[in-house]
């Protein structure tokens, strides 16, 4: 199970790192004459949150494969969450310039926060 669960985390990452290139490109080649800079900004953090944390379940799919504890995978799945809700919302927020996005952005960031104490935790537990 676990085993399986690391895969496709590996898989998400993978594919995330990619999603997060082609934005970061898309956003300073396509997007930089067409939003205004605050909200050019505001898709900016969506790509570097995404890339920070498609790393980030890069190695908790790697830590899943040595680590027993559970926590590591419920720590990278708070952080597809995070993904989703955070980086998402920013980017939909700018391309879109609806306000409505803007309070899911917090809710991802608090799934973030979730993810790395569960890390925490389950490291803690490990030893």
């Amino acid at each position: 199970m676990r085993d399986n669960a690391s895969r496709w985390l590996l898989v998400f990452a993978a594919l995330s790192g990619a999603v997060t290139v082609a934005l970061g490109a898309f956003a300073a080649h396509g997007l930089k004459s067409q939003l205004p800079p605050y909200l050019l900004g505001v898709f900016e953090t969506g790509v570097q949150y995404q890339a920070w944390h498609s790393l980030a379940i890069f190695g908790c799919a790697i830590l899943a494969r040595i680590l027993p504890a559970k926590g590591v995978l419920y720590a990278a799945l708070f952080f597809v969450a995070g993904i989703i809700l955070f980086s998402g919302s920013l980017y939909a927020l700018a391309l879109t310039g609806i306000k409505w996005f803007g309070p899911i952005t917090p809710m991802g960031g608090v799934c973030f926060i979730i993810g790395w104490v569960a890390l925490a935790v389950a490291a803690w537990r490990s030893a």
